[in-house]
């Protein structure tokens, strides 16, 4: 009785998380992308058919979990490797076990968290044991292993990407763990569905953030008579936020992006900063306001400032690169860009003028003078005869005409008199004036 004790008191002495790692597929919550029924990662580790690969995806979403099944799953030997205490001297040494188990007909399966630390001499050292088959290796890495894993070893690796867990299944994890006996099966928790909502959205897509508040929270609840009771200001004392009126998929979510947006297009930093913060602080996505405000980069600035959608598209990068915290101040940085910058919807009504025609013209034909005359059936149809090919020509213009016979003479882009926009607009007026004073009937030139 004493040793059962003791084996139980070690394993609620171990973190939540840990207590509550998966060990079969079907334990996994989310990325039912790659591990539903039918879904090639799974059918992969069912099979036992495991070959090198990369695990990408954001903190807490399952890489380890993943590896860890399929160590519980395989026939060969697994060794568990982190990038963050090893070096070369390490690594020789299990390859050169791994070849001494390849003599015995073994396999080695070989799982490197965090394999973007490794430096490229370090990485260099596994190559050669993975071209000859010693060891299959499963990498785990939060940054893109397009710039992070070295070419050679990249190419030889299958490169799964693990999303970030919807709200939804986060809140499937905590109401498990409260219910699991490796969670708190155990001891009588109270505390509301909303609640967990809250630890849910606080998460922003990684378990081990949820089930690691969970745990704070319950630890510091409330205790009464042999029950545990979490309430929202527990949960706001662990956490240091307060619960902001904000619903990630309900009304308030449109109306603080809504706001965010009509404040940086009537030019208001402050109020644009404010709302964005609103935003971060709840706990939205800073992907998703990224792509909003790259969006508006176009939208509502446009040729009025180019450089705006490249800071917007930079802020994106930097949101993907380091996520929140820290990202906040990248996301600032393009918000107040967004305010200050000269404003032209010019760009959003040319395409909404085209899209209307487009609609309601879609059978339009293309002229014959600018299709592609890839075969000699096509070029004896007429397809590209009468191309005019602009860079033989001086001014590198030609009198070519280019949209449908019905839609001649149609302008959708009407450039404003805003920010760098007047040059654009000088430009497409020379073009204009220059088409004109050269028109002609019938187009000839070079064809191509």
């Amino acid at each position: 009785m004493e040793e059962q004790t003791s084996v139980f008191q070690s394993e609620i002495s171990k973190p939540l998380p840990e207590r509550l790692r998966p060990k079969t597929i079907d334990e996994i919550v989310g990325q039912t992308h790659l591990l539903g029924e039918g879904r090639i990662l799974r059918r992969i580790i069912e099979q036992d058919a495991v070959s090198s690969m990369i695990f990408w995806g954001p903190p807490g979403v399952g890489k380890t979990t993943i590896a860890g099944v399929i160590a519980n799953q395989t026939k060969a030997k697994f060794i568990n490797f982190s990038a963050v205490t090893s070096g070369i001297k390490e690594i020789r040494a299990v390859m050169q076990q791994a070849d001494e188990n390849r003599l015995y007909g073994e396999k080695t399966i070989l799982f490197v968290d965090e394999i973007h630390r490794f430096n490229k001499a370090q990485q260099d050292a596994f190559l050669p044991f993975v071209e000859k088959g010693s060891i299959i290796l499963i990498g785990a890495t939060t940054e893109n292993p397009s710039f992070e894993v070295n070419g050679a070893l990249l190419s030889r690796c299958r490169v799964f990407v693990l999303k970030a867990l919807e709200e939804s299944d986060i809140f499937t994890l905590l109401k498990r763990a409260l219910a699991s006996p490796e969670g708190f099966g155990y001891m009588q928790v109270t505390i509301d569905d909303d609640v967990l909502h809250m630890i849910a959205a606080f998460a922003n897509g990684d378990a081990r953030t949820a089930l690691s508040t969970l745990e704070m929270a319950v630890l510091n609840g409330g205790y009464e008579n042999g029950r545990v009771t979490v309430t929202k200001e527990t949960v706001e004392q662990c956490t240091s936020k307060k619960s902001l009126l904000y619903d990630k998929n309900g009304e308030e979510h449109y109306n603080l992006i809504s706001a965010l947006h009509k404040s940086m297009r009537n030019s208001d930093a402050d109020a644009a900063v404010y709302w964005l913060a609103r935003m971060l602080e709840a706990g939205e996505d800073p992907l998703y306001v990224a792509r909003r405000v790259t969006r508006f980069a176009s939208e509502d600035i446009g040729l009025a400032d180019p450089r705006a959608l490249e800071i917007a598209v930079a802020a994106y990068q930097a949101c993907h690169y380091i996520g929140m915290p820290e990202c906040c101040v990248h996301l600032t940085e393009a918000v107040v860009y967004m305010s200050l910058a000269p404003k032209s919807n010019a760009l959003d009504v040319a395409y909404m003028r085209a899209a209307k025609d487009a609609n309601e013209m879609l059978a339009e034909p293309v002229p014959l003078h600018i299709r592609n005359g890839v075969t000699s059936l096509m070029r004896d149809i007429g397809y590209g005869k009468g191309y005019q090919y602009a860079h033989d020509t001086e001014d590198k213009l030609t009198d070519m005409r280019c949209l449908p016979d019905s839609l001649l003479g149609k302008e959708y882009y009407t450039p404003t008199n805003q920010g760098l926009e007047p040059r654009f607009a000088e430009r497409l007026a020379q073009i204009k004036q220059w088409k004109k004073e050269h028109e002609k009937n019938n187009s000839g030139g070079r064809t191509k």
